[in-house]
């Protein structure tokens, strides 16, 4: 696996993306995250964290259509690329083999 290090907020942020695919842009990266991880979030949380992702190569963006709903402003459209498809690859299979390797995890939900 690379250097790159990548924090549990992006990596929510990057499965995020890859979930809503064509719709992943600011806000509704935000509502979703808030929906699974059932918290608030700051936009700024969710923007710095595209950002970061953007710069470190897990994420592309383009900006999609003017709307007349957003006043004729665009979105950024975020989407994973293939080294982030495969950091998540491997992210999933080195978690599944922990898992797997607890001997007994009680867990009371």
């Amino acid at each position: 696996m690379k250097k790159t290090k990548l924090g549990e907020f992006e990596e929510f942020v990057l499965l995020t993306v890859a979930v809503l695919q064509e719709e992943a842009y600011g806000v509704e990266i935000k509502r979703e995250l808030e929906r699974r991880l059932k918290q608030r979030l700051s936009v700024g949380s969710v923007q710095s964290a595209l950002k970061r992702l953007e710069e470190k190569g897990f994420l592309k963006s383009h900006l999609g259509e003017a709307t007349q709903k957003r006043g004729g402003k665009r979105k950024r459209i975020y989407t994973i690329t293939k080294y982030a498809e495969k950091v998540l690859a491997e992210l999933k299979e080195i978690r599944a083999g922990l898992w797997e390797s607890i001997p007994q995890l009680t867990v009371n939900m």
